[in-house]
C-alpha cells in the first residue's frame, strides 16, 4: 500500500476534540493556486472544518513542480478562516486509499472514528491525473492510472462516504470537479466522463441517506498549466472575456454545500462564463 499520511504536525497526535462545525473531505488540495485549495478557503470561511488529501510525487512529475511548503500554508489560511483541518497524504491510485483517507480524517478531527458521530458529511473531489496524450500516443499505463485515480478512486471515495454517512438526512453533499476536454487529452477526458456517471448515480443510489450528489465543471481555470495561447484561446471564446479563477467554483461548491443548495441534486453543472 503506498498512502500514508504527512508527519504529525501539533495537535495531530490526538484527535481534534469534537466542534459542531461540520466537516468535509476536499481531495486535491496540493498547491495553493489550486482549485482545491480555493474551495477549502471558502467552506472554511463558511464554518467548515476541513481534512485535504495530496499527493506530492504527482505534481513532482508535472511541469508546474511541487510546491514546497503547500499544504502547511493552506492550513494556515484554513486556520485564519476559523476552521481545524488536517492534510493527509495519499496516493488515490492505490485502490486502498479511500478507506484509509477516511480513516485518518475521521481520527485526527474527532469524527465517527472518535466518537462523534457524524464524520465527514461534505465530500467535494478535486483530485485528478491529467497528462496530455491523443487516440494514437496514450499508453495502457496510463490510460489505466487515469482510470484509477479519476474512475475508479471517485467510485470508492463515494463508497466510503455512503457506507460511513451517519449525519442527519439533507445535510450530506458529495461533490466532483470534471472536464469535457477529450481531443488531444484523451485518458483525462475519458476518465472524467466516467466520473461523472459514478457521482450522478449517488444522486439515486444514496437517497435513502438524504445525500445530494453534483458534478461541476469548471471549465478552463489557470492554475499554473496553462500556456499563453491557452489562455488567449480560453478568453476569446468566454462571454465575459476572462478566465475562470478558483473562487468561482469555489462559490458554487459553498452554495451546493449550503442549506439553501440542498434542492440542487444529480446535476452536471457549467460555471465557466459561458464558454462555448
Amino acid at each position: 500500500m503506498t498512502t500514508h499520511a504527512d508527519e504529525p504536525r501539533p495537535g495531530d497526535r490526538t484527535p481534534h476534540p469534537p466542534t459542531t462545525r461540520p466537516l468535509a473531505l476536499v481531495t486535491g488540495v496540493g498547491r495553493t493556486v489550486g482549485i482545491g485549495a480555493g474551495i477549502a478557503r471558502r467552506l472554511a470561511a463558511s464554518g467548515w472544518d476541513i481534512a485535504f488529501t495530496h499527493w506530492t510525487p504527482y505534481d513532482d512529475r508535472m511541469s508546474w513542480g511541487a510546491e514546497p511548503g503547500a499544504t502547511e500554508a493552506i492550513a494556515r489560511s484554513l486556520a485564519e478562516r476559523g476552521a481545524a483541518s488536517t492534510a493527509i497524504e495519499a496516493d488515490l491510485a492505490d485502490p486502498d486509499s479511500p478507506a484509509h483517507v477516511f480513516d485518518e480524517a475521521e481520527r485526527r478531527m474527532g469524527g465517527a472514528g472518535a466518537g462523534a458521530g457524524t464524520g465527514v458529511t461534505a465530500l467535494v473531489m478535486c483530485h485528478c491525473e491529467s497528462v496530455d496524450s491523443g487516440l494514437l500516443d496514450t499508453t495502457l499505463e496510463s490510460f489505466d492510472r487515469h482510470f484509477a485515480v479519476n474512475a475508479r478512486a471517485t467510485w470508492l471515495l463515494i463508497r466510503e462516504f455512503g457506507r460511513r454517512f451517519t449525519a442527519p438526512p439533507g445535510t450530506g453533499r458529495i461533490i466532483s470537479l470534471t472536464s469535457d476536454h477529450t481531443v488531444g487529452n484523451l485518458p483525462y477526458g475519458a476518465s472524467k466522463g466516467a466520473l461523472d456517471r459514478i457521482t450522478l448515480a449517488a444522486a439515486h443510489e444514496l437517497s435513502h441517506l438524504g445525500v445530494t450528489a453534483n458534478v461541476i465543471n469548471p471549465g478552463p481555470v489557470d492554475t499554473g498549466w496553462m500556456s499563453e495561447g491557452d489562455r488567449e484561446n480560453a478568453v476569446r471564446h468566454t462571454p465575459l472575456g476572462r478566465l475562470g479563477t478558483p473562487q468561482d467554483t469555489a462559490h458554487l461548491v459553498d452554495f451546493l454545500c449550503s442549506g439553501e443548495g440542498q434542492w440542487i441534486n444529480g446535476q452536471l453543472l457549467k460555471s465557466n462564463g459561458g464558454l462555448g
